[in-house]
Protein backbone atom coordinates (compact mmCIF):
# COMPACT_ATOMS: atom_id res chain seq x y z
CA UNK A 1 0.00 0.00 0.00
CA UNK A 2 0.82 3.64 -0.88
CA UNK A 3 2.72 5.39 1.72
CA UNK A 4 1.42 8.76 1.08
CA UNK A 5 -2.12 7.50 0.66
CA UNK A 6 -1.73 6.02 4.47
CA UNK A 7 -0.51 9.54 5.67
CA UNK A 8 -3.14 11.47 3.33
CA UNK A 9 -5.56 9.38 4.89
CA UNK A 10 -4.75 9.85 8.47
CA UNK A 11 -4.49 13.47 7.72
CA UNK A 12 -8.32 13.89 6.55
CA UNK A 13 -9.58 11.83 9.53
CA UNK A 14 -7.78 13.98 11.81
CA UNK A 15 -9.06 17.04 10.22
CA UNK A 16 -12.35 15.58 9.83
CA UNK A 17 -12.08 15.30 13.73
CA UNK A 18 -11.10 18.16 14.53
CA UNK A 19 -13.77 20.20 12.46
CA UNK A 20 -16.75 17.80 14.33
CA UNK A 21 -15.07 18.20 17.70
CA UNK A 22 -15.20 22.59 17.02
CA UNK A 23 -18.41 21.88 15.81
CA UNK A 24 -19.78 19.88 18.88
CA UNK A 25 -17.76 22.55 20.98
CA UNK A 26 -19.41 25.42 19.62
CA UNK A 27 -22.91 23.66 19.64
CA UNK A 28 -22.75 22.96 23.07
CA UNK A 29 -21.93 26.83 24.14
CA UNK A 30 -24.65 28.41 22.01
CA UNK A 31 -27.34 25.43 22.46
CA UNK A 32 -26.44 24.96 26.41
CA UNK A 33 -29.47 25.36 28.95
CA UNK A 34 -28.40 27.52 31.69
CA UNK A 35 -28.67 26.03 35.33
CA UNK A 36 -29.83 27.79 37.98
CA UNK A 37 -26.72 27.25 40.73
CA UNK A 38 -29.15 27.47 43.58
CA UNK A 39 -30.87 24.20 42.12
CA UNK A 40 -27.16 21.95 43.28
CA UNK A 41 -27.38 24.14 46.22
CA UNK A 42 -30.75 22.58 47.33
CA UNK A 43 -30.30 19.13 46.31
CA UNK A 44 -26.79 19.24 48.16
CA UNK A 45 -28.70 20.58 51.57
CA UNK A 46 -31.46 17.35 51.06
CA UNK A 47 -30.65 14.59 53.21
CA UNK A 48 -30.37 12.33 49.89
CA UNK A 49 -32.87 9.59 50.71
CA UNK A 50 -34.61 9.50 47.62
CA UNK A 51 -37.61 7.55 49.98
CA UNK A 52 -40.35 9.74 47.79
CA UNK A 53 -41.71 10.77 50.89
CA UNK A 54 -42.04 14.71 49.15
CA UNK A 55 -43.80 13.36 46.16
CA UNK A 56 -41.07 13.49 43.84
CA UNK A 57 -39.12 10.95 42.00
CA UNK A 58 -36.37 11.98 44.13
CA UNK A 59 -34.04 14.48 45.73
CA UNK A 60 -33.26 16.08 42.55
CA UNK A 61 -36.79 16.00 41.02
CA UNK A 62 -37.61 17.87 44.52
CA UNK A 63 -34.76 20.42 44.27
CA UNK A 64 -36.36 21.77 40.71
CA UNK A 65 -39.88 21.80 41.98
CA UNK A 66 -38.87 24.02 44.75
CA UNK A 67 -36.77 26.45 42.89
CA UNK A 68 -39.64 26.41 40.43
CA UNK A 69 -41.72 26.88 43.12
CA UNK A 70 -43.83 24.26 42.46
CA UNK A 71 -42.95 22.36 46.15
CA UNK A 72 -42.41 24.21 49.16
CA UNK A 73 -39.67 25.35 51.20
CA UNK A 74 -40.05 22.33 53.75
CA UNK A 75 -41.49 19.64 51.17
CA UNK A 76 -38.83 17.07 52.71
CA UNK A 77 -40.61 14.81 55.56
CA UNK A 78 -37.09 13.71 56.07
CA UNK A 79 -34.84 16.72 56.18
CA UNK A 80 -37.56 18.37 58.65
CA UNK A 81 -36.81 22.02 59.43
CA UNK A 82 -33.10 21.83 59.72
CA UNK A 83 -32.98 21.29 56.15
CA UNK A 84 -35.98 23.85 55.54
CA UNK A 85 -33.92 26.07 56.89
CA UNK A 86 -31.16 26.05 54.64
CA UNK A 87 -33.09 25.75 51.90
CA UNK A 88 -34.95 29.06 52.47
CA UNK A 89 -31.34 31.09 53.31
CA UNK A 90 -30.68 29.56 49.50
CA UNK A 91 -34.01 31.08 47.77
CA UNK A 92 -33.65 34.20 50.16
CA UNK A 93 -36.94 33.59 51.96
CA UNK A 94 -37.89 33.45 55.52
CA UNK A 95 -39.26 30.13 57.07
CA UNK A 96 -41.25 30.29 60.04
CA UNK A 97 -40.82 25.97 61.31
CA UNK A 98 -43.49 22.96 61.10
CA UNK A 99 -44.94 20.77 62.40
CA UNK A 100 -42.60 17.80 62.95
CA UNK A 101 -45.08 15.03 62.34
CA UNK A 102 -44.68 11.04 63.03
CA UNK A 103 -46.62 8.01 61.41
CA UNK A 104 -49.16 6.00 63.77
CA UNK A 105 -51.16 3.06 63.29
CA UNK A 106 -54.70 3.34 64.02
CA UNK A 107 -54.89 -0.59 65.65
CA UNK A 108 -54.55 -1.85 68.79
CA UNK A 109 -55.91 -5.09 68.72
CA UNK A 110 -53.51 -7.55 68.91
CA UNK A 111 -53.18 -11.20 69.16
CA UNK A 112 -54.17 -11.03 73.16
CA UNK A 113 -57.29 -8.41 72.16
CA UNK A 114 -58.71 -9.12 68.85
CA UNK A 115 -60.06 -12.08 67.60
CA UNK A 116 -59.69 -14.18 64.54
CA UNK A 117 -61.91 -16.42 62.41
CA UNK A 118 -59.67 -18.86 60.69
CA UNK A 119 -55.83 -19.75 59.99
CA UNK A 120 -54.17 -17.76 57.33
CA UNK A 121 -51.61 -19.84 55.59
CA UNK A 122 -52.02 -17.41 52.00
CA UNK A 123 -48.91 -14.75 51.09
CA UNK A 124 -47.70 -13.02 53.91
CA UNK A 125 -48.92 -9.87 52.19
CA UNK A 126 -51.30 -7.23 53.87
CA UNK A 127 -52.90 -6.46 50.35
CA UNK A 128 -53.18 -10.28 49.26
CA UNK A 129 -54.71 -11.47 52.30
CA UNK A 130 -57.08 -8.93 52.25
CA UNK A 131 -58.60 -10.87 48.90
CA UNK A 132 -59.77 -13.65 51.20
CA UNK A 133 -62.70 -13.98 52.60
CA UNK A 134 -63.79 -11.37 55.30
CA UNK A 135 -60.93 -9.76 54.20
CA UNK A 136 -58.45 -11.76 56.18
CA UNK A 137 -57.96 -13.52 59.17
CA UNK A 138 -58.90 -10.90 61.54
CA UNK A 139 -62.48 -11.13 63.02
CA UNK A 140 -62.23 -7.44 62.88
CA UNK A 141 -62.63 -6.56 59.44
CA UNK A 142 -61.05 -2.79 60.42
CA UNK A 143 -57.80 -4.07 62.19
CA UNK A 144 -54.32 -4.35 61.14
CA UNK A 145 -53.95 -7.89 59.33
CA UNK A 146 -50.01 -8.20 60.72
CA UNK A 147 -48.43 -9.13 57.60
CA UNK A 148 -45.73 -6.13 57.24
CA UNK A 149 -46.54 -4.65 53.98
CA UNK A 150 -46.07 -1.22 55.41
CA UNK A 151 -42.72 -2.62 57.74
CA UNK A 152 -41.45 -3.69 53.90
CA UNK A 153 -42.26 0.05 52.27
CA UNK A 154 -40.55 2.11 55.27
CA UNK A 155 -37.02 2.86 54.37
CA UNK A 156 -36.05 3.88 57.48
CA UNK A 157 -36.54 0.75 59.63
CA UNK A 158 -39.39 2.11 61.96
CA UNK A 159 -42.08 0.00 61.64
CA UNK A 160 -42.26 -3.33 63.10
CA UNK A 161 -45.34 -6.16 63.95
CA UNK A 162 -45.24 -6.52 67.31
CA UNK A 163 -47.51 -9.52 68.06
CA UNK A 164 -49.90 -9.27 65.30
CA UNK A 165 -49.91 -5.71 64.67
CA UNK A 166 -47.72 -2.81 62.88
CA UNK A 167 -46.21 -0.37 65.08
CA UNK A 168 -43.84 2.61 65.10
CA UNK A 169 -40.94 3.65 66.53
CA UNK A 170 -41.81 7.26 66.73
CA UNK A 171 -38.15 8.58 67.33
CA UNK A 172 -37.13 6.55 63.67
CA UNK A 173 -39.95 7.56 62.05
CA UNK A 174 -39.28 10.66 59.27
CA UNK A 175 -42.95 10.79 58.22
CA UNK A 176 -42.34 10.32 54.75
CA UNK A 177 -45.68 8.80 54.33
CA UNK A 178 -44.81 4.93 52.20
CA UNK A 179 -46.54 2.98 55.28
CA UNK A 180 -49.87 5.32 54.22
CA UNK A 181 -49.39 4.48 51.35
CA UNK A 182 -48.92 0.36 51.77
CA UNK A 183 -51.61 -0.03 54.21
CA UNK A 184 -54.65 -1.36 52.61
CA UNK A 185 -56.63 -0.99 55.24
CA UNK A 186 -55.60 2.44 55.50
CA UNK A 187 -54.97 2.14 59.24
CA UNK A 188 -51.75 4.58 59.28
CA UNK A 189 -52.06 8.57 59.39
CA UNK A 190 -49.40 11.35 59.93
CA UNK A 191 -50.16 12.45 63.44
CA UNK A 192 -48.11 15.83 65.53
CA UNK A 193 -45.05 14.22 67.00
CA UNK A 194 -45.41 15.76 70.50
CA UNK A 195 -49.19 14.26 70.94
CA UNK A 196 -49.46 11.93 73.41
CA UNK A 197 -52.75 10.57 73.16
CA UNK A 198 -54.57 8.96 70.23
CA UNK A 199 -57.63 6.72 69.40
CA UNK A 200 -56.08 3.33 68.81
CA UNK A 201 -59.18 1.44 66.60
CA UNK A 202 -60.23 2.18 63.35
CA UNK A 203 -63.93 0.50 63.73
CA UNK A 204 -66.69 1.85 62.34
CA UNK A 205 -69.56 -0.64 63.39
CA UNK A 206 -71.67 -0.25 66.23
CA UNK A 207 -70.85 -0.91 69.90
CA UNK A 208 -71.91 -4.57 70.09
CA UNK A 209 -70.45 -5.48 67.21
CA UNK A 210 -67.13 -3.97 67.58
CA UNK A 211 -67.13 -5.84 70.97
CA UNK A 212 -67.65 -9.13 70.47
CA UNK A 213 -64.37 -8.80 67.91
CA UNK A 214 -62.14 -6.81 70.21
CA UNK A 215 -61.93 -6.25 73.02
CA UNK A 216 -60.12 -2.91 72.90
CA UNK A 217 -62.22 -1.54 69.95
CA UNK A 218 -63.81 2.28 70.42
CA UNK A 219 -67.67 1.64 70.85
CA UNK A 220 -68.51 5.22 70.08
CA UNK A 221 -69.78 6.44 73.31
CA UNK A 222 -69.26 9.82 73.61
CA UNK A 223 -67.70 9.77 77.00
CA UNK A 224 -64.46 11.43 75.23
CA UNK A 225 -66.09 13.77 73.63
CA UNK A 226 -68.16 14.94 76.88
CA UNK A 227 -65.42 15.05 79.04
CA UNK A 228 -62.83 17.16 76.85
CA UNK A 229 -62.10 20.23 78.22
CA UNK A 230 -61.03 21.63 74.80
CA UNK A 231 -63.95 20.32 72.14
CA UNK A 232 -60.95 18.38 70.50
CA UNK A 233 -62.64 15.18 70.01
CA UNK A 234 -65.60 13.84 67.47
CA UNK A 235 -67.10 10.91 67.10
CA UNK A 236 -68.33 10.00 63.45
CA UNK A 237 -69.44 6.46 62.58
CA UNK A 238 -69.56 4.88 66.06
CA UNK A 239 -65.67 5.70 66.07
CA UNK A 240 -64.05 8.96 68.19
CA UNK A 241 -61.51 11.00 66.36
CA UNK A 242 -58.91 13.29 67.83
CA UNK A 243 -58.18 17.15 66.30
CA UNK A 244 -54.79 17.80 67.50
CA UNK A 245 -55.03 21.42 66.56
CA UNK A 246 -57.45 21.45 69.53
CA UNK A 247 -56.20 18.84 71.64
CA UNK A 248 -53.42 19.52 74.67
CA UNK A 249 -52.23 16.35 75.62
CA UNK A 250 -54.35 16.65 79.00
CA UNK A 251 -55.15 12.90 79.00
CA UNK A 252 -58.80 13.48 80.21
CA UNK A 253 -60.37 10.95 77.60
CA UNK A 254 -57.58 8.33 77.99
CA UNK A 255 -58.82 8.39 81.75
CA UNK A 256 -62.51 8.52 80.24
CA UNK A 257 -62.54 5.91 77.79
CA UNK A 258 -64.43 2.57 79.31
CA UNK A 259 -62.67 0.65 76.36
CA UNK A 260 -59.42 1.91 76.46
CA UNK A 261 -59.47 2.52 72.42
CA UNK A 262 -57.22 5.61 73.89
CA UNK A 263 -53.97 5.68 74.52
CA UNK A 264 -50.56 6.84 75.33
CA UNK A 265 -48.49 7.08 71.91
Amino acid sequence: MNITMIITSVLVIALLGLILGLFLGISAKKLAVEVDPREEQILEALPGANCGGCGYAGCAACASAILSGEASINQCPVGGDEVADKIAAIMGVEFGGSVKLRAFVKCGGDCDKAGSDYQYTGAQDCTMAGFVPGGGPKSCAYGCLGFGSCVKACPFDAIHVVNGIAVVDKDSCKACGKCVEACSKHLIELVPYDSHYAVTCSSKDKGPDAMKVCSVSCIGCGLCKKNCPNEAIEVENFLAKIDYAKCTNCGTCKEKCPKKAINNI
